[in-house]
């Protein structure tokens, strides 16, 4: 075993002598050498050069940062794998294969990490069909909250109560996105219920007057107020006037407060929820 080691050892320094001894094969090897990092250079100096003209066309173009900037890396490292092949062939690599395992190592690393793949093309949907913009108003996921950023794998999101949640983009795009903002103007749903013992036009006229004189109650389109229900226990109203988006809030509890104070002024009640029980005495036989 010790004289066949020893004499593959002997063999190996031979074969590195004979290539030393060989001018052509230095010279050869030296020129691949050299031509292989020229071909680098100027390979990573025009995926920088396209890289950075694409980042400028799709600014100028008006797109998202967040595109923008995984566009052009997606560019420069695209650009960047065919050059390293390229002088990896020029220094006798057999490239094809390279490839082959390439390939094969990016079928399993996708295997693998397939629920990051999905939020990660789901955020490129995001960030292409823009459902949403940032400061938008938005229900995602079963969440609502106002949009604070839009990344290539999750959205950050605000809620009310000033808590900040992490939402993966596989769970936005798998489900109903309601967008609070896209709309410049919201209508406010009301339901009012009054006594069956009150004057029905009296009750309408207190609703129409408290709801019309609110400042930020648009007139346009004009506020609806009919008879939804007749309920168990009250004569139900359906309240919708409209506001601008931003108002929303403000208007619904303005509303609630002023139309329970006016209503009851008026001579109106808010009944609260009835039933009648009947007894009857069973005498014994």
């Amino acid at each position: 075993m010790e004289e066949n080691q020893v004499s593959f050892v002997e063999q190996l320094k031979r074969q590195v002598m004979d290539f030393f001894n060989n001018p052509d094969a230095l010279i050869g090897m030296a020129k691949a050498l050299v031509l292989a990092l020229l071909i680098f250079w100027v390979g990573r100096k025009v995926a920088r050069w396209m890289s950075s003209l694409t980042a400028k066309g799709l600014t100028k173009t008006g797109n998202d940062p967040i595109l923008v900037n995984f566009l052009r890396n997606l560019v420069y490292y695209v650009i960047l794998v065919a050059v390293v092949i390229m002088a990896l062939g020029q220094l006798g690599v057999q490239t094809t294969s390279l490839i082959a395992v390439m390939g094969a190592a990016g079928l399993a690393i996708g295997l693998a990490l397939k629920d990051s793949l999905s939020n990660f093309a789901s955020g490129v949907m995001l960030v292409l069909f823009r459902p949403f913009r940032l400061g938008d108003v938005v229900e995602v996921a079963g969440k609502t909250g106002k949009v604070k950023e839009i990344r290539i794998f999750s959205t950050i999101i605000s809620t009310p109560d000033n808590k900040e949640m992490i939402v993966p983009n596989g769970q936005i795009t798998s489900d109903v996105i309601t967008n609070f903002s896209s709309q410049a103007t919201r209508r406010v749903d009301l339901v009012i219920g009054v006594s069956y013992d009150d004057d029905i036009k009296t009750a309408k006229n207190i609703i129409h007057e408290t709801v019309s004189s609110h400042d930020l109650v648009l007139q346009d389109p004009a506020p609806t107020i009919m008879l939804l229900e007749l309920a168990d226990s009250s004569i139900n109203f359906a309240v919708r006037p409209w506001c601008n988006s931003g108002d929303y809030w403000t208007v619904y509890g303005d509303l609630l407060e002023q139309l329970k104070v006016n209503l009851e002024a008026g001579g109106c009640s808010f009944p609260y929820p009835q039933r009648d029980v009947h007894l009857h005495q069973v005498k014994p036989d």
